[in-house]
């Protein structure tokens, strides 16, 4: 299958930059952007998109990389020097895993669509970003988040500054998206609000429900999020395309290791290199 028949081109034209539908939909994600931080697009792949979608999921399942622990909104390490209120001594566990970027070959319709160039373009123009690449990472630049019962991902920031998540397959029930916007900023990490959000005493808190083919364009850098547990026998998967602003930028390797399991060379050769000073 190729891109351009999997997206739903006729309700979402994202290769028809300059006309007036295209325009119609920017102007709406544009204004969601600058509300919150989220913006949804129902339906954005059509089903026989999504079952070839989940197909991908089922074949590369046994390639991800399960892992619990505890883990702070910042995936960092305990500092016994800071006081036990401080957002980055608050650990919450997480229990999940990743099929890691290097899973999905030439032949991947996730990798496809995430190199589709009207899908590129699309998605710059979304994020009105003018330093816009496609994440360096070979573990991250595309993954499937998959869950199953119990499973869930607590309170977090992102690395990268967006992200573009695609639904895929729902779990039998659980799995709400929980999002809180604009908590920090480049130049503050603001750690008074991101205490309330961890004691759920925020007011700005969001719950999202996606259902198969919805693609989600998200904010996480600045904005706190996490997954609700799962129920059921059905796993959840989640595609995530990701980007930066910034060129050649990876994970850090200690985050690289507790996602996906392994950390290549390239994770200590480039590590550090970020837009800004948060910690990740």
């Amino acid at each position: 299958m190729r891109p351009e028949s999997v997206i739903d081109v006729s309700r979402y034209p994202v290769h028809a930059v300059g006309t007036d539908e295209y325009q119609t939909i920017m102007a709406r994600i544009h204004a969601d952007l600058d509300r919150d931080g989220c913006c949804v697009l129902k339906s954005f792949i059509t089903p026989d998109g999504v079952k070839q979608l989940v197909k991908e999921g089922d074949a590369t399942a046994h390639l991800g990389f399960h892992n619990s622990s505890l883990t702070n909104p910042y995936f960092g390490d305990d500092d016994e020097s800071l006081s036990k209120s401080d957002p980055r001594r608050r650990f919450s566990p997480r229990s999940n895993a990743f099929i890691p970027g290097d899973a999905f070959g030439e032949d991947s319709l996730l990798r496809a669509i995430y190199q589709w160039t009207p899908f590129t373009a699309f998605v710059k123009a979304a994020l009105r970003e003018e330093k816009f690449y496609p994440y360096a990472d070979p573990l991250a630049d595309i993954v499937i988040n998959m869950a199953d019962e119990g499973n869930g991902f607590p309170w977090h920031f992102d690395t990268n500054n967006f992200t573009v998540t695609l639904a895929i397959q729902n779990a039998d029930a659980g799995g709400e998206f929980e999002y809180c916007p604009w908590i920090r900023t480049a130049e503050d990490e603001n750690y008074s609000e991101v205490v309330k959000v961890l004691d759920g005493a925020h007011d700005k808190i969001t719950t999202l429900k996606l259902a198969p083919g919805d693609l989600q364009l998200f904010k996480g850098r600045y904005s706190m999020h996490r997954v609700k547990p799962l129920k059921g026998t059905t796993p959840r998967y989640v595609g995530i395309f990701s980007y930066t602003e910034i060129p050649d930028m990876v994970g850090h390797p200690r985050r690289v290791k507790t996602l996906y399991g392994k950390v290549l060379p390239i994770h200590y050769e480039l590590q550090g290199l970020r837009a800004d000073a948060l910690l990740d």
